[in-house]
């Protein structure tokens, strides 16, 4: 009978945020996966485990994925460990996963503490709805698409930065969003943890004077629908009334449900509507 792969959330900064059942897991699993096992052996020594580990990073998610997936074949239990947090958030576990899924291994999750929700409830932003982005690629082309597509996004934003890219991140930030609000999250639940609520403008100006430190989770304002609404109308005005018409129709969508369309593009009455279209 095949092994199970058990996604364990371990603590992000305080030790005592690790959880009974991640520990007893971690105790009586055959195998340890941790992304890195010089750092994962400080957390599994303080809690007292003595079960063997092996690597799985970014560097060999892969080939090493394929060695995992045999072994959990054979009957072993896997506990996944990441740096801090939990596994497959921003993290090569993602791959692993994907291949039990196809292997018909079963993987369950052990929710834990995670950096991103963790600065989202911090933020004083809007919590309802949000979009993670965890790094920012760092290939030109596609930072810049993913930037453009940030640019219209209405949910709050959370995305992951390291110390010596911060400022140009915030830079770029500022550039294709504009000014919105932001919080940046340090340390978050050790005994210096920062958040600091303030613009993505003054974010920069105050980098600028203060070298960043440690990794930072930043939670950026999401376009307001308002902004985004007048945006569409504007839009719109471009065209001809019967360009706009058009629009609509070539879709196969009537002339009636057309013209309830567009006035509602345009924010007008369909009375309007008709009464411009007389003109053509």
């Amino acid at each position: 009978m095949a092994g199970q792969l058990f996604l364990c959330a371990t603590p992000i900064g305080n030790l005592k945020d690790m959880t009974l059942r991640v520990a007893e897991c971690l105790e009586e699993a055959d195998l340890i996966a941790a992304e890195d096992t010089r750092n994962s052996i400080k957390l599994l020594n303080h809690f007292q485990i003595k079960t063997p580990m092996t690597s799985y990073h970014e560097h060999n998610k892969y080939e090493k994925a394929d060695v995992l997936i045999r072994q959990l074949l054979e009957g072993k239990n896997i506990a996944l460990i990441t740096d801090a947090g939990t596994p497959a958030i921003s993290d090569p576990g993602e791959v692993l996963v994907a291949k039990c899924q196809e292997a018909g291994i079963r993987v369950t999750s052990l929710p834990g503490p995670a950096a991103c929700i963790t600065a989202l409830t911090l933020s004083g932003l809007p919590t309802r709805r949000f979009c993670f982005e965890g790094f920012l690629p760092t290939e030109k082309k596609e930072r810049r698409s993913i930037l453009k597509e940030l640019e219209r996004e209405t949910r709050t934003i959370i995305l992951y930065e390291a110390p010596h890219h911060l400022k140009q991140t915030l830079k770029e930030l500022g550039e294709t969003l504009g000014d919105r609000r932001v919080t940046l999250c340090r340390e978050l639940t050790k005994k210096f943890e920062t958040v600091f609520p303030t613009t993505l403008k003054e974010a920069l100006l105050y980098y600028e004077e203060n070298e960043p430190r440690g990794e930072y989770v930043l939670v950026v304002e999401g376009k307001s629908l308002q902004a985004v609404q007048e945006e569409e109308r504007a839009s719109w005005q471009e065209l001809s009334y019967e360009e706009h018409m058009k629009h609509y129709e070539d879709k196969g969508i009537d002339r009636k449900e057309a013209m309830k369309l567009v006035a509602k593009d345009r924010g007008i009455s369909k009375r309007e509507v008709y009464q411009q279209l007389l003109t053509y």
